[in-house]
């Protein structure tokens, strides 16, 4: 079991990859920080950062396979150096209202499993996604003993009150998922940084602004 937090840098570049590309399924990895609580049963898990991966041709095709095995190793190293663990996958379906986690985004998850045991799932309903940002769109899964358990939303703490609607509001008003880097980006222009340091620093000068 793990107590689960996401920071404002890491909620708030989920939010803006499925902005950017409403029209497409995304998907992307979580890079967590982890400790021990003093009993040593319990562990800390906080979501410190993301990385955003692919809107385009999910889980398709020999190529997809090796873009995505090169975006795994290109972020493991990255967590690496950053002191980080890779600790999950999230992603938005191209329907609307669809919640669901197919075949292959449970085989993507499950690989990160078997190297790190309190993997996070987490898929994005689309239809909470509004400039107004009422409500967390954020549902998380937990792959605890063998099986993928959906955790309930107020189990989820998030990072000086990131929800807030206020910070989203602004960033979405101000367009700012146009600075977001997917792997897809990337792929194309490799001058473009899927590590995001200027959409990353935007998001801790919003925040900031309403602290």
């Amino acid at each position: 079991m793990a107590d689960i937090s996401f920071s404002s840098r890491a909620y708030c570049k989920i939010i803006l990859h499925a902005a950017k590309y409403p029209h497409c399924a995304i998907n992307g990895l979580l890079l967590a920080k982890q400790s021990n609580k003093n009993d040593g049963k319990f562990i800390e898990l906080h979501i410190e950062d993301v990385i955003p991966l692919f809107h385009i041709c999910l889980h398709v095709s020999p190529m997809a396979e090796i873009a995505l095995t090169m975006s795994f190793f290109m972020v493991d190293q990255y967590a690496i150096s950053k002191g980080l663990v890779l600790a999950g996958y999230y992603l938005a379906n191209e329907n609307i209202n669809d919640l669901s986690t197919d075949k292959p985004a449970h085989k993507i998850a499950d690989k990160i499993a078997e190297n790190y045991g309190n993997t996070l799932l987490v898929v994005v309903d689309n239809k909470e996604i509004t400039l107004a940002m009422n409500s967390n769109p954020l549902r998380v899964s937990q792959f605890i003993d063998g099986k993928w358990k959906l955790k309930d939303i107020t189990d989820i703490l998030y990072d000086r009150g990131v929800t807030h609607t206020d910070v989203l509001y602004s960033l979405l008003k101000a367009e700012e998922y146009r600075n977001l880097i997917d792997f897809d980006n990337h792929l194309d222009d490799i001058s473009l940084n899927w590590q995001n340091q200027k959409l990353n620093k935007i998001i801790e000068e919003v925040m900031e602004k309403y602290k």
